[in-house]
């Protein structure tokens, strides 16, 4: 049974920073594409950022990038997100996908 445990959402200050875990079970993770999306209400789900490839190659939305940074750690089977210099506009409901499956979603709040 594959299973995706997302944390560290929250309420956060314009200009402040979070970081999103998302832990996996059941799922040969070191093979499967990783990635970080979100949902702002009214929007589509949207790629944030991905890890591409088995050596680490990443991707990331214009709208991110030089802000987050996305990482891995094979032995933890476990991506995060770092995310500096939020925006009000970066809230959204933020999921990870790993090989497939979807985490649950965190809501990640930007205001002051």
């Amino acid at each position: 049974q594959v299973q995706l445990v997302e944390s560290g959402g929250g309420l956060v200050q314009p200009g402040g920073s979070l970081r999103l875990s998302c832990a996996a079970s059941g799922i040969i993770f070191s093979l499967s594409a990783k990635g970080w999306y979100r949902q702002a209400p009214g929007k589509q789900r949207e790629l944030v950022a991905a890890i591409i490839t088995r050596d680490g190659s990443t991707t990331y939305a214009d709208f991110v990038k030089g802000r987050f940074t996305i990482s891995r750690d094979n032995a933890k089977n476990t991506v995060y997100l770092q995310m500096n210099s939020l925006k009000p506009e970066d809230t959204a409901v933020y999921y990870c996908g790993i090989g497939g499956y979807w985490s649950q979603g965190t809501l990640v709040t930007v205001s002051s």
